[in-house]
């Protein structure tokens, strides 16, 4: 099929009515003629159709056995019938399984045999539990009796450097020769025909050939090697050119239908006699779409019956097979490749930075090297050029000693791909089949005008496993025939539990050509801001990427069909005009249902009295806790900056709750540590890096690794709260005692580490064992707080207009700008959508403190309309001016509940829905010429006064103003 086509109706369809959407019956029903509709199956059922098939796969309550009973580990709602079927809402009936395996032309397989599927999932892929795993092609998973295999392999054998001689090395020389074997044997083939040289990965390999490949240099007598590369073809192929061009070697991109047409002229080179060396690339299947090419080329090539161009000289092939062999045999005895590149967490799932360049004994001879390491020299001299190199090409080519434990784990893989599903044809069919189902569902999804949900991207109908793997690439698209882009679908999909790949997938030849891209957009999309792997997927309305799912060995039915339902889910769910309900406190990942009830707020509302009123005045912490705490001194001198004990009503600033009165600040907060819950303040000093404090700590956990409530819900219940008469952060959580860290740190004992934000390198310290184990005990995981070092500049990495280039905005721990404004009207109108949506509108879901306290802004403004803070270049609020640096792109963390840590994907689906596909809400500010001789404040009720990008005037202050922000 080729990119951009209308897709074809399945098979299963032709010679009836099409099934709409919107019309169809719902999920539960008989299938016509015979097996079930969504939930049937071999993974439901034991691969039967029909009623007995359907009985068997349903327990006396009517569910499915393997499916969680309702208000379980998935909750209820639509996340629940996309994780765990059942009943589904009308117009969202799928291609039941059983009725795809009847009407196909071949018979199909699913599973292995007498292995039980669900059994090998639940004992060796537990972790998988509540979780859509469609990366396989990004990085398959290993089962955990391989690991465990591994494990009592290394604590039961002492394994030495196996260049070494003694009674341990040579246990490791022998393990690993033993491994070389097991490879070859996998590849059926043997060391009299292949050598296996082990790398770092696949793209180690094919760096590799292109420094070792004899390569001729265009001279008088002849023109030179050519090197040729499918454009369809992953980056580290086509990197290989910058080694040729060096050599002043040619490279060659060439497209699939011409390497055809070549097969079809039966071309052969002028000249057989003529051996100058040429090097063809092409994958075995291209990581993009899936698209299996011939191996038949392999030997056309080699025997000069077809070449990619017609020059004379002997062409050699390098087969990249590292996706092709993750879920397919390689059959090396028929297809005699020169090198084949290989990464075998591809296969195994583990070891991961592995891989293999398999030689062919031939061609090795040919090879050349100039650096020589560890283990590779036979004999050399120091002092002169001598050198003279091993015999072998394994130990010529392995420089320094090999990753040999990582070697040993390949043993143990083996033994578990064999054990667990009887061999590579076994995957190859399974797979192949969940990949057909899958394309053959979702080229019938339609919207109820016929225009199809997705566009696909294939050189194949998935017509067999001889032509196509088990990937599909796809966009999604709305009713009108636009497509959605696909870090939408990406965050979407993050929602669910499902895993996906997005982008291009270093494969931008594949990319270009099914997107339309051209080369002049790629560098104009370069200009724009997009570099590869970023989440700008649309620039004037074009795709810069795709969405690609890909199945592995332990995929199941399930799987596929978890999918299919959040494509519909996402997209047709508006056909009957339901809404996505919020989950239950069940859901993975979110505090439990009591916590939830019990929750304190994480500000202070406008009519309760002041969070302190639990705790001594004195310090504001439980008696067990230091009463002063030794601080350096702040900057700039804040006496006048304290807390205001409760927070005035917002009429009092002539607002209305969400209405459209003057501009001005209705709500100050900050989040003293990222990700955990706010801190309202009526006024609050600025810093260099926006408000002072603001996103000053991070929780890290036994890594060192930030976390956020993306991974973390329960972070939203840890509340912070500043004294800074007292210089201490006090901190509280429901089931806790209280606990106060200081603000600064003791720059005498201070033991200073380097930690990562945002890709970021940003100096932290610990801020001690206390507050460690403090955290520790509320998460159930070993956990620290780290505060940013107060004399580290984190540089922006958005440049204000007119600013010098010594200049630039310094940050705390943020993500992106020193402030993020939202504007009540903005925040009102996506209330009432979300409420509108309320099938039963007996209650308000959202309540306007609790829908602003999701998107964590620091500043609340007032407006006269909802999103006129996006027309906006710059604001003043008193003396202070703030630069507008663009939307907060914002992701899945605004559907959780700050007060509770529950999750409800509404809130992200109609932001969606009613934003154009782009999830934009709030703007990003920095402030520009802040004074810093003397204290700089924001309070409640000052007055806003915006320009827009169109008007360069600038409004004036009134001469007189009641709120005054700037104090000196």
């Amino acid at each position: 099929m080729k990119a951009g086509t209308s897709l074809p109706r399945p098979r299963w369809e032709k010679g009836r009515k099409e099934l709409q959407p919107c019309e169809s019956a719902p999920l539960g029903g008989r299938a016509a003629g015979r097996g079930a509709t969504l939930g049937s199956g071999p993974g439901a059922s034991g691969g039967r159709g029909g009623a007995a098939g359907a009985r068997r796969g349903r327990s006396r309550a009517g569910r499915p056995r393997h499916f969680p009973r309702p208000g379980g580990r998935y909750g209820t709602g639509w996340r629940a019938w996309v994780m765990a079927g059942g009943a589904a809402p009308r117009g969202a009936e799928l291609l039941a399984f059983a009725r795809f395996r009847d009407s196909s032309p071949q018979p199909l397989a699913y599973g292995y045999g007498p292995r039980s599927l669900r059994d090998m999932r639940e004992r060796e892929f537990g972790r998988l539990a509540g979780t859509v795993y469609l990366d396989h092609a990004g990085a398959t998973l290993f089962p955990q009796s391989q690991l465990t295999s591994f494990t009592n392999d290394l604590m039961e054998n002492v394994y030495g450097n196996p260049h070494s001689q003694n009674i341990s090395s040579k246990l490791t020389h022998d393990t690993v020769e033993h491994v070389r074997y097991r490879i070859l044997e996998h590849f059926h083939t043997s060391t009299e025909d292949y050598s296996v040289i082990f790398t770092a990965g696949s793209t180690a390999a094919l760096k590799l050939v292109a420094e070792a490949f004899p390569w001729v240099s265009p001279g008088p007598e002849s023109n030179g090697s050519r090197f040729c590369y499918l454009i369809d073809s992953h980056t580290s192929v086509v990197g290989m050119r910058k080694v040729t061009t060096a050599m002043n070697v040619t490279s060659i991109p060439v497209r699939p239908e011409d390497v055809r047409a070549a097969e079809t002229r039966g071309t052969a080179a002028s000249d057989p006699d003529c051996q100058l060396p040429h090097l063809f690339c092409y994958p075995a299947q291209s990581n993009f779409s899936g698209t299996r090419y011939p191996l038949s080329w392999i030997g056309e090539v080699k025997a000069g019956r077809m070449c990619p161009m017609s020059v004379p000289g002997k062409w050699f092939v390098l087969l990249d097979a590292a996706s092709y062999v993750s879920t397919s045999p390689l059959d090396l005895s028929v297809h005699q490749a020169d090198f084949v590149p290989l990464s075998f967490y591809k296969i195994f799932g583990f070891p991961t930075g592995l891989g293999a360049l398999l030689v062919n004994n031939r061609v090795a001879p040919l090879l050349r090297k100039t650096y020589f390491g560890g283990g590779t020299a036979a004999a050399y001299l120091a002092g002169e050029d001598f050198y003279i190199p091993r015999q072998s090409v394994a130990e010529r080519f392995e420089d320094g000693t090999i990753s040999f434990l990582d070697v040993i784990a390949l043993k143990h893989g083996f033994d578990a791909l064999e054990r667990l599903t009887g061999g590579m044809e076994n995957i190859k069919q399974h797979t192949f089949t969940l990949a057909q189902y899958t394309y053959t569902a979702l080229c019938a999804l339609r919207y109820p005008n016929g225009a199809p949900v997705v566009r696909i991207y294939s050189d194949s109908e998935f017509s067999s496993p001889e032509v196509q793997g088990p990937v599909i690439n796809f966009n999604v698209l709305d009713h009108s025939g636009n497509i959605i882009g696909y870090s939408q679908v990406d965050k979407m999909a993050s929602l669910y539990n499902i895993h996906v790949r997005t982008g291009c997938f270093c494969n931008t030849g594949a990319c270009q050509k099914h997107l339309g891209i051209s080369d002049e957009m790629v560098r104009k999309h370069l200009e724009a801001g997009h570099v590869c792997g970023d989440d700008v997927d649309l620039i004037d309305g074009h795709p810069t990427g795709s969405v690609r799912i890909s199945f592995g060995y332990m995929s199941t039915l399930e799987d596929a069909q978890a999918f299919l339902r959040f494509i519909i889910a996402m997209q047709l769910h508006q056909c009957d005009g339901q809404p996505l309900p919020p989950t239950t406190p069940g859901e993975v990942g979110a505090p439990s249902e009591s916590e939830a009830q019990d929750a304190v707020p994480a500000t202070v509302d406008r009519c309760s009295s002041s969070p302190w009123e639990d705790a001594p005045t004195d310090s504001g912490v439980s008696n067990d806790l230091p009463t002063t705490v030794a601080a350096v001194g702040l900057h700039p001198p804040l006496p006048m900056a304290t807390r205001t004990q409760q927070i005035p009503s917002e009429k009092a600033a002539g607002v209305l709750d969400g209405g459209l009165g003057p501009r001005v600040i209705t709500n100050l907060y900050l989040y003293p540590i990222k990700s955990c819950a706010a801190f309202e303040v009526t006024k609050w000093p600025i810093g260099s890096q926006g408000l002072l404090y603001d996103r000053s700590w991070m929780v890290v956990n036994h890594n060192g690794v930030c976390l956020s409530q993306k991974q973390e819900p329960r972070l939203c219940l840890i509340q912070p709260f500043i004294d800074l008469p007292q210089k201490i952060m006090v901190i509280k959580a429901k089931g806790m005692e209280p606990i106060a860290v200081p603000l600064e740190e003791n720059g005498e004992r201070t033991q200073i580490c380097q930690s990562k934000v945002c890709a970021d390198r940003v100096n932290t310290y610990n801020c001690g064992e206390k507050i460690s184990s403090w955290l520790s005990r509320f998460f159930g995981h070993p956990c620290q707080l780290l505060k940013q070092s107060s004399n580290f500049q984190r540089s922006a990495k958005k440049r204000v207009k007119d600013q010098s280039a010594g200049s630039t905005a310094t940050l705390s721990l943020v993500n992106e700008a020193q402030y993020l404004l939202i504007n009540r009207p903005s925040v009102l109108e996506l209330q009432q959508q979300l409420n509108a949506s309320d099938a039963n509108g007996k209650e308000e879901l959202f309540p306007m403190k609790e829908l602003i306290s999701r998107f964590r802004a620091n500043i609340i403004t007032s407006g006269t309309s909802a999103f006129e803070e996006e027309t906006w270049d710059e604001i003043s609020v008193g003396s202070l001016r703030f630069q507008v640096l663009g939307p907060c792109h914002r992701c899945q963390m605004i559907c959780i509940n700050q007060q509770t840590g529950q999750r409800n994907q509404n809130v992200f689906q109609k932001l969606s829905e009613s934003r154009a596909r782009k999830v934009n809400f709030g703007v990003y500010l920095t402030h520009t010429s802040l004074d810093f001789s003397s204290p700089a404040f924001l309070s409640v009720g000052s007055q806003v006064l915006p320009v827009l990008k169109e008007n360069t005037e600038h409004h004036e202050l009134p001469a007189s103003t009641e709120h005054q922000d700037v104090i000196s």
